[in-house]
């Protein structure tokens, strides 16, 4: 097994078990090693730290398997630590019934660039390092084994593959491809999920606490849901009893989808449901225009800003739709707000929307912060920077 050496004194952070060794951190490679290699960690002493991944073209230099020198990265490792991601969710009594739910959350699982998903009796990868790449097959057999699952979908096709020198991938590598799309039954309402074709593995699993939410906040109120995707927020404002939700997205296979969800749902008061294409911001100066005004808006927008390099281009972008939602609240409105960047981190969104309410001229304050349920665990020191910051805000 080759050695990754580190420079003095870059191995504080490892001490404190943070699984990034960074390129500025490596002294040398001592034997060789390809990417996706395991490799032991030394301090410049030579004392032994951890095994970790190595991945050469990314400025990750390697990820930790794990802190304990002497533990062996085989096989065995991936079925432990597979199963025990799956019994730790298990044992979390309100995650027993759901249907839709992360069963591994890369680094903060104990296992770097891998996320796992699942909808029933499918699972959705994405393999984002060349770690978690290499050991792709054995991955694939530790999760049917503890899952039971019957079929497994690749979405490995994000950007950030390309960071570590790896292309796209895509495509069933358990099973074959269902007559259907997998559904799933969140807080009573049914959902289709695009494996596919749709975002990240196909649903945002990291809403699924606050579609709840929206549902226990809806009743009589006039709602609009921003970014409206599938139809999450819509569905649950509708089960929750909203006298009416616009729904607005600028993709139309997208709405189409919501559509078809809605129709999954007899029980929900269709007639009660509008559904837009149309580019949000836009559409928000137009509904300003035209005098309307709600009780909820739930602005839930993509990634604005992948990184920190592009935090002050988004700043003004998250702080324009916020802007925009506040003027459109009636009195004692609520607003529920959202951001996935990276770039931005949770301090600055909650001054962005604060500055936002000043713009606006209306007076509001926030009720409670808004994140995701307890299948996302995320060590925010080394997470991937696509963690979840949302706000619960009321004006006056």
């Amino acid at each position: 097994m080759a050695q990754l050496i580190l420079l003095p004194g870059k191995d504080r952070s490892l001490a404190l078990h943070h699984p990034w060794i960074f390129a500025g951190a490596v002294d040398r490679l001592s034997g060789r090693a390809r990417s996706g290699d395991t490799v032991e960690v030394l301090a410049a002493s030579g004392r032994p730290l951890a095994r970790a991944a190595w991945s050469p073209q990314s400025k990750i230099r390697a990820r930790v398997w794990t802190f304990d020198p002497e533990e062996s990265v085989d096989d065995a490792f991936f079925k432990r630590r597979v199963h025990a991601c799956v019994e730790r969710r298990r044992a979390i009594p309100d995650l027993r019934e759901e249907q839709g739910l992360r069963l591994i959350h890369g680094e903060s699982d104990g296992l770097p660039g891998l996320i796992a998903d699942c909808y029933g009796d499918t699972v959705v990868i994405q393999l984002t390092a060349a770690g978690s790449d290499k050991w792709r097959q054995t991955i694939v057999g530790a999760l049917r084994q503890a899952t039971g699952c019957q079929r497994i979908y690749e979405r490995s096709d994000s950007d950030v593959r390309r960071l570590e020198g790896l292309a796209p991938v895509s495509g069933w590598i358990l099973g074959s491809a269902p007559e259907e799309m997998p559904h799933i039954s969140e807080h009573g309402v049914r959902m289709q999920v695009d494996v596919v074709n749709g975002h990240k593995t196909g649903f945002y699993l990291d809403q699924r606490d606050n579609r709840r939410l929206t549902r226990q906040l809806a009743g009589g109120r006039t709602t609009l849901n921003c970014f409206c995707y599938t139809g999450g927020f819509s569905l649950q404002a509708l089960s929750g009893g909203a006298s009416s939700v616009l729904s607005i997205d600028s993709s139309g296979p997208a709405l189409a989808m919501a559509r078809e969800n809605l129709a999954l749902n007899p029980q929900l008061p269709a007639e009660r449901a509008e559904w837009r294409e149309a580019d949000v911001f836009a559409e928000l100066r137009g509904l300003k225009n035209a005098d309307r005004r709600f009780d909820l808006i739930i602005l839930d927008p993509p990634k604005f800003a992948p990184s920190a390099l592009h935090a002050e281009r988004a700043a003004r972008a998250y702080r324009d739709i916020n802007v925009f939602a506040f003027r459109l609240l009636n009195p004692r409105g609520l607003l529920m707000t959202y951001s996935c960047s990276g770039g931005i981190n949770s301090e600055l969104f909650r001054q962005i929307v604060s500055e936002a309410a000043l713009a606006a001229g209306r007076e509001a304050r926030v009720l409670r912060r808004l994140s995701a349920p307890a299948d996302h665990p995320v060590a925010l020191s080394f997470s991937e920077g696509e963690y979840l910051k949302g706000l619960l805000c009321q004006v006056a």
